[in-house]
């Protein structure tokens, strides 16, 4: 039944622990302060958390170089606070999936200090060395422009380490049987403290092959099974969902053809086109990645979300969409990162425009797949372009006009809030756009009722709609005998479009408008003629909304091929 597969219609929420609430005054924030925020995300209809890096870290990539799994680092709590915070969850009925940074360990590791001490330690095997700088150091780096090299020196081990992110984080020798079972053990120490799956970071790079004489890397499918198998031992329901920007042809190694792989992908190739629809006004290039996107295993699902903690990665386009998106959403320098990506948040990119944010949203939540939410996005936060690199869009959450926007006591936070201009918390913040019921806020919340009451997006066979119009994007939902119908127009100038569902008989002659009162009646010929506002977007029902009363209790006929027997 549906229940079995929660991650299909869940609503997910990206944050991060130090920058959302600070109940111990120090400026930072903290498992007790998000435990206190815990309401907030209930009411807004969050169903699933996905918590950045929380353990032990120097701090210099944002707690993605970690230095011990198995613990908390102290600036957030203790284990016994996460603990509670995992239980003030599940009393709301809110899972939590955290992030699995096993690609790289900071240098300050305990393991790295082991490998670097001697040859023979037992934890040298657990990094990628050479006794020579390889050859193709200069390559292959994730933050070009900042990042000068993939292998480094170290004095103390009198050789040199690989490291494909930054060079303290070196490289775990995944390739390693002992590395792979510390995995698992990571991943079961987790679970055993009430978390209900993983988001795993870097995953392509996770199964890749290392090592000085790795001139194309090999991925190592089967290393995914294995975490998979591990996972469902420990605690059935739980999942992996995989960042892997990768391209089509490969999302199924990924999945797994029997679906035996990865539970969830984030998907790249959609979102990269998705902010070409919106720059161009053309959704042609999006309904092509949606179809290269969809053979999937009927128990695998998208993650679709807009923007994220990283830069907007625009590296899948063509360089002329590319230049089309960085015209209209980062025109400056200083707005742009790595040569491939936008740093920015979604609100100031689209110019403060409530129309486009909100086309943005709806296109977002009804894409197939599961909507992934980034915090404060639901305020229409700004960003902070004088700080480096991915942190101007990291800064804390904005609660309300008091000092430090409510954040924090401290009068000096881990990071600048945004205090000026027309992001500032004083105009931008929870308290206040809770009051108005026409607010960002308010809107976002009635947005996921709306998303959680049609789980055809989730679980249902989609078509792109034909129109004569590239500016109007028209997408069908089939599940269980029940259809429903998006229609979204990408441009400024408002469009006159006619369609026909493809339903047959009379189940498509009746669309009822699931945000407003203006419902479709087909003309006799069986088509829709709809007039639609710049940057609007309409959610429909076929038929009637007496839907449940005709929903089956399988699926009959239409589904896709493999889909899931509930």
């Amino acid at each position: 039944m549906i229940d079995d597969l929660w991650y299909k219609n869940a609503i997910f929420y990206c944050l991060s622990v130090g920058t959302y609430m600070d109940a111990n005054g120090d400026g930072v924030g903290d498992f007790k302060g998000l435990l206190r925020r815990l309401d907030y995300l209930h009411g807004l209809g969050i169903t699933a958390i996905w918590l950045m890096p929380f353990q032990p870290s120097p701090g210099r990539d944002d707690g993605y170089d970690i230095s011990d799994y198995y613990g908390v680092d102290p600036r957030y709590g203790t284990l016994g606070d996460f603990v509670e915070f995992t239980h003030g969850c599940k009393q709301r009925g809110i899972r939590v999936i955290i992030d699995l940074v096993v690609n790289h360990t900071s240098d300050q590791h305990a393991w790295f200090k082991s490998a670097r001490s001697a040859k023979n330690s037992p934890h040298r095997n657990w990094y990628v060395w050479a006794d020579k700088r390889p050859a193709n150091a200069g390559t292959g780096m994730v933050f070009p422009g900042v990042q000068k090299s993939t292998w480094s020196h170290d004095k103390e081990a009198g050789a040199w380490y690989f490291h494909r992110f930054y060079d303290f984080q070196p490289d775990l020798n995944t390739s390693n049987p002992l590395v792979q079972a510390e995995i698992l053990k990571i991943m079961g120490f987790w679970l055993q403290l009430g978390v209900s799956g993983f988001r795993m970071d870097a995953v392509p790079f996770v199964i890749a092959t290392k090592g000085p004489k790795v001139k194309k890397p090999i991925e190592q499918y089967d290393m995914l099974r294995a975490f998979r198998e591990f996972l469902q031992w420990r605690e059935g329901d739980a999942i992996v969902l995989a960042e892997a920007n990768v391209l089509p042809k490969t999302d199924m190694e990924y999945f797994g053809d029997d679906g035996d792989r990865m539970h969830m992908m984030f998907n790249f190739q959609v979102n990269q086109h998705l902010f070409y629809a919106l720059a161009s006004a053309d959704g042609r290039p999006l309904a092509k990645a949606l179809a290269a996107t969809k053979p999937r295993p009927a128990t695998a699902q998208w993650g679709q979300f807009l923007r994220n903690h990283d830069e907007l990665d625009l590296g899948r386009l063509t360089k002329a969409q590319r230049e089309v998106v960085f015209k209209a959403f980062g025109p400056d320098k200083s707005m742009q990162l790595y040569g491939r990506g936008i740093r920015r948040r979604l609100a100031p990119m689209l110019g403060g425009d409530r129309r486009r944010i909100e086309l943005a949203y709806s296109l977002m939540c009804t894409l197939p797949g599961t909507p992934v939410f980034r915090y404060g996005d639901e305020l229409a936060m700004g960003d902070n372009l004088d700080l480096p690199e991915r942190n101007c869009a990291r800064t804390p959450m904005q609660w309300s006009t008091e000092p430090n926007a409510g954040f924090s006591e401290s009068n000096k936070p881990c990071t600048p809030l945004i205090d000026k201009g027309p992001y500032g918390y004083e105009h931008v913040n929870a308290a206040k756009q809770r009051r108005d019921p026409d607010s960002m806020l308010n809107w976002t919340e009635r947005i996921v009722r709306m998303r959680k009451e049609v789980p055809e997006i989730g679980w249902g066979d989609f078509q792109i709609i034909e129109t004569s119009d590239p500016a109007v994007f028209v997408m069908r939902y089939d599940w269980r005998n029940n259809s429903v119908l998006f229609v979204h127009n990408l441009d400024e100038k408002p469009r006159e479009i006619a369609f026909a569902t493809g339903l047959p008989r009379d189940a498509g002659k009746m669309l009822v408008n699931l945000l407003a009162e203006d419902h479709s009646h087909a003309d006799k010929r069986g088509r829709h003629r709809i007039v639609i506002e710049p940057y609007g977007y309409r959610w429909y029902r076929a038929g009637g909304l007496d839907y449940l009363l005709k929903r089956s209790d399988i699926e009959v006929g239409g589904g896709r091929k493999g889909s899931h027997p509930a």
